[in-house]
């Protein structure tokens, strides 16, 4: 089964007397448990796919199909509910609420759906334990570091069992350390069976995903396999590098 399925998909908007034309029949698949970095200049698309994927934008024609729900003819409110109930966000800036505990940052997509229950608690306990927050559950994000920041995001996106994690320039505001240790947990989480979407302009991040797509002037440019040596590689040379505390 594929977490996403993209057709023909295409996307135009209307600037005063132009039309902007910025995805132009693109047509992938993400197959369930897949790790995708799309990547592409400024002005490639990568942007307005993104949106598109995040049911933040509806496509001007094409099929977005985003496990078996066709979202490319859905009202607001149907995007609404898919948004959150079936993708996982992680986005560059954290976008935390700052007033609340990790665990309740984490719970956060539950309580727009009212499952406040002692059960979905636990999840997020168990979840900010997953990704390595056992001694901060109780801080608040102001008390913690961009890395912890993410670590968080990253718990949160995984609360509603969604179809895929979307992350966009998840690394984006971290050193180079931190940076390794998020795309650490990545890739467990990907070994773990999750599909992830990543938006990067990175080639070092691209290069831990299994598969690299690429977008230029609104069409697919190239879609290629990472080979699994060169993405252990990648791995083991991030840490190598990083520098140490």
């Amino acid at each position: 089964m594929h977490a996403c399925s993209i057709r023909n998909l295409t996307k135009e908007y209307v600037l005063k007397s132009e039309t902007v034309r910025a995805l132009r029949g693109v047509s992938f698949d993400v197959p369930e448990g897949d790790y995708v970095a799309i990547m592409g200049p400024s002005g490639s698309g990568k942007s307005t796919l993104l949106n598109l994927l995040g049911c933040l934008d509806q496509p001007s024609d094409g099929e977005l199909l985003l496990g078996e729900d066709n979202v490319a003819r859905m009202t607001d409110d149907q995007l609404a509910e898919i948004r959150s109930r079936r993708i996982g966000f992680v986005f560059q800036s954290y976008n935390l609420i700052q007033q609340l505990t990790v665990v309740e940052n984490i719970q956060v997509p539950l309580y727009y759906q009212g499952k406040l229950g002692a059960k979905e608690r636990q999840r997020c306990i168990d979840l900010a334990l997953r990704v390595g927050l056992a001694e901060r559950l109780t801080h608040r994000p102001m008390q913690l570091s961009g890395g912890q920041q993410q670590r968080v995001a990253i718990a949160r996106s995984l609360v509603n069992d969604p179809y895929f994690i979307l992350a966009d320039e998840a690394t984006g505001n971290l050193d180079s350390k931190t940076t390794a240790e998020i795309l650490a947990l990545f890739d467990e989480l990907n070994n773990e069976g999750r599909t992830i979407i990543m938006v990067t302009h990175e080639d070092e991040v691209a290069a831990r995903a299994k598969r690299v797509v690429r977008l230029r002037d609104g069409l697919l440019q190239s879609d290629e396999q990472n080979d699994p040596a060169e993405r252990a590689e990648a791995a083991a040379k991030a840490l190598e590098m990083a520098p140490a505390e």
